[in-house]
C-alpha cells in the first residue's frame, strides 16, 4: 500500500499519475499504430471477400456453359404432358401422344384376424393378437424385385412384445425396400405398395418363418403351404407408361418421369402434346447483365476505399481520451480515424486494371466480328466519375446473341481448348492474383500472424507494448520510492524541529 504527503503534505498519487501520463505517450503511440494495422488488415480482408464472392459469382454464372444453353420449353398440353430441356439439348418439336400413365403395384391383406377371430385394433402387440407369434424376435427375411429388375434385400426384424401392425408396417417401410406400408383399423388390412412405378416388381418371403409372419397379417390366401421361398401374389394392377414419340409408336418407360435426346419429359395425363424447346435468350441476357452488375458493385466498392480521405489529425482514441467524449462524439472520432487505411493502395490499384485489361481484351471466339466484349455492347462508362464501370447497350447484345450464339458464349466460357481462352477463366485468375497477394499482406482467418506481413508488424507492436509495459512498472516503482525517501526525510527534518523547539523552550 503506497500512502503519500503524510509528512509533506504533497498529493503524491496525482503527482505521480501526472508523471506517469508523460511516461505512458510513447505507449499510447504504440496502442495507436496497433489498432491502426488491426483496421488495415480488416479493411484488405473485407476487399478480399468482395474479390472473392465476385470470382464465385463468375464460376456460377457466365463461367458455365449452361449459362447459355438455356432452354424454354412450351407444352401445348401441359395437363398432359411438361418438359425441360437440359443445356446440351437442340431445339425441338416433339410430338407426344400418351396412352397409358405408369403405376405401382399394391398388394393388400385379407381382413387380419387375432386369437378371438376378431378386426384387431392396430395399436395392440402382435403377441396380444395372436399369441400362436410366440414372444421371441422375428427376423423376416424379404427380397424386393423392382420393375427394372433389380433385387434387394433386407431384414426386418419384430418384436412381438412390442411391435403392433402399426409399427411393423412402419418398419418395413423404412427398411430401404423403396416400398410403403399401412395397416387400416377400419377395413382391418395391411397394405404395401411400391414407391416405384412400372410393372415387374414382385416381393419375395426368403423362408418358412417369414412366410408364416405375413400368413397371419392376412396374406394367407395369396401364399401356398409349400415350404421355403414364396412371391407374394395377388392382382396385380401395375402398368407401364406408354405412349408415341415422333412417329415411333408403343414406347414404354417404367416411369412417368424420362429423358430421352436430352429432354426431360414428364406424363401427367392420357393425350396428346407438342413440345417445343428454344434457346432462353432472356436468361442469357439476365445472366449477362446479373454479371456486369456484380462487377460495377465490386469496382465501385474498391474505388471508393482506396479513394477515401486520410485524416492525419484524427489517430485513433486512447482509452483515456476514449472516456472524455459522448458517444456520439467517439463514433465520430472513429469514423474518421478508420478512413483511408487503404487509400491509394497498390496491390488493389493494380489488380483493378488487371481486371479491366481482362474485359478489354480480344478472345479467340472464331467469328472477329465478334470477339471483344464492346461488340456485343458491353463498354466502359463513358462517365470518368464511373471509374471503368461496364455499360450493355441492350439492343447491341441481343442482335449479337442473334446473330452468333456460339461466339458469345466462346467469348465468356472458353478454357483454352482449340486456343480460346474466355473472359471468365481470365478474370478469375486476375482475381485470384489479388486474392493471394491481398492474402500475403493482412492473411485470412486459416493463417497465422506469422505468414502475413501485417501479421508480423502486430506480433512486433505487442511485443514492444509488453516490454514498454514492463518498463513502466520500474518507472514508477521509482517514482514512489524518490517520493518516499522525500517524505521520509522531510519527517525527520520535522521530528528534529520539533525536539530542538522543545529543547529551546524548556531552557526558559
Amino acid at each position: 500500500m503506497r500512502i503519500g504527503g503524510l509528512a509533506s503534505g504533497m498529493d503524491i498519487d496525482t503527482i505521480v499519475g501526472d508523471l506517469m501520463k508523460a511516461e505512458r505517450i510513447p505507449l499510447d503511440k504504440l496502442a495507436q499504430k496497433k489498432t491502426t494495422l488491426e483496421w488495415q488488415r480488416d479493411d484488405y480482408r473485407s476487399m478480399n471477400k468482395l474479390l472473392t464472392d465476385l470470382d464465385r459469382f463468375v464460376l456460377d454464372g457466365i463461367a458455365l456453359q449452361g449459362t447459355f444453353n438455356k432452354k424454354t420449353v412450351t407444352s401445348t398440353n401441359p395437363n398432359a404432358v411438361t418438359a425441360t430441356a437440359a443445356g446440351s439439348a437442340s431445339n425441338i418439336t416433339s410430338k407426344i401422344n400418351v396412352t397409358k400413365l405408369a403405376t405401382a403395384r399394391t398388394w393388400v391383406s385379407e381382413q387380419v384376424k387375432d386369437k378371438d377371430g376378431n378386426k384387431p385394433s392396430g395399436k395392440i402387440t402382435l403377441e396380444t393378437m395372436n399369441p400362436t407369434l410366440g414372444a421371441a424376435e422375428i427376423p423376416l427375411e424379404i427380397k424386393v424385385t423392382k420393375p427394372d429388375g433389380t433385387d434387394v434385400t433386407k431384414t426386418i426384424k419384430i418384436d412381438p412384445t412390442k411391435d403392433t401392425l402399426e409399427s411393423t408396417a412402419k418398419k418395413f417401410s423404412e427398411a430401404g425396400l423403396d416400398m410403403s406400408a399401412f395397416y387400416d383399423d377400419f377395413t382391418g388390412k395391411f397394405v404395401i405398395s411400391n414407391n416405384l412405378t412400372g410393372k415387374g416388381s414382385k416381393i419375395t418371403l426368403s423362408n418358412d418363418t417369414t412366410v408364416s409372419f405375413f400368413k397371419n397379417i392376412g396374406f394367407a390366401s395369396v401364399l401356398p403351404g409349400a415350404t421355403g421361398p414364396q412371391e407374394l401374389g395377388g392382382t396385380d394392377t401395375s402398368q407401364n407408361a406408354t405412349f408415341d414419340l415422333n412417329g415411333l409408336t408403343a414406347l414404354e418407360r417404367t416411369s412417368n418421369n424420362f429423358t430421352i435426346s436430352g429432354v426431360s419429359y414428364s406424363i401427367k395425363a392420357v393425350g396428346e402434346s407438342t413440345i417445343s424447346s428454344t434457346t432462353d435468350t432472356e436468361g442469357v441476357i439476365t445472366s449477362i447483365k446479373d454479371f456486369v452488375k456484380k462487377y460495377n458493385e465490386t469496382i465501385e466498392a474498391i474505388n471508393k476505399k482506396t479513394a477515401e480521405t486520410k485524416y492525419r489529425d484524427f489517430p485513433p482514441l486512447t482509452d483515456a481520451q476514449r472516456k472524455d467524449l459522448s458517444e456520439k462524439e467517439a463514433e465520430l472520432w472513429d469514423e474518421k480515424a478508420k478512413s483511408g487505411m487503404l487509400r491509394g493502395d497498390s496491390i488493389l490499384s493494380s489488380g483493378l486494371n488487371t481486371m479491366r485489361s481482362v474485359l478489354y481484351a480480344s478472345v479467340n471466339t472464331g467469328d472477329t466480328k465478334y470477339d471483344q466484349l464492346s461488340e456485343i455492347g458491353i463498354t466502359t462508362s463513358r462517365n470518368y466519375l464511373d471509374k471503368g464501370k461496364l455499360e450493355i447497350d441492350d439492343k447491341k447484345l441481343r442482335e449479337a446473341l442473334a446473330a452468333n450464339p456460339e461466339a458469345v458464349m466462346k467469348m465468356f466460357t472458353g478454357d483454352s481448348t482449340n486456343n480460346v481462352e474466355g473472359i471468365a477463366k481470365k478474370l478469375r485468375a486476375s482475381i485470384d492474383q489479388t486474392v493471394d497477394k491481398i492474402e500475403l499482406k493482412a492473411g485470412n482467418a486459416l493463417r497465422t500472424s506469422a505468414q502475413f506481413t501485417l501479421g508480423k508488424e502486430l506480433t512486433d507492436v505487442d511485443k514492444r507494448i509488453s516490454a514498454f509495459e514492463d518498463r513502466l512498472k520500474q518507472v514508477e516503482d521509482r517514482y514512489w520510492r524518490q517520493f518516499s525517501a522525500m517524505e521520509t526525510a522531510i519527517q525527520r527534518s520535522n521530528q528534529q524541529s520539533a525536539y530542538l523547539m522543545q529543547q529551546f523552550g524548556g531552557g526558559q
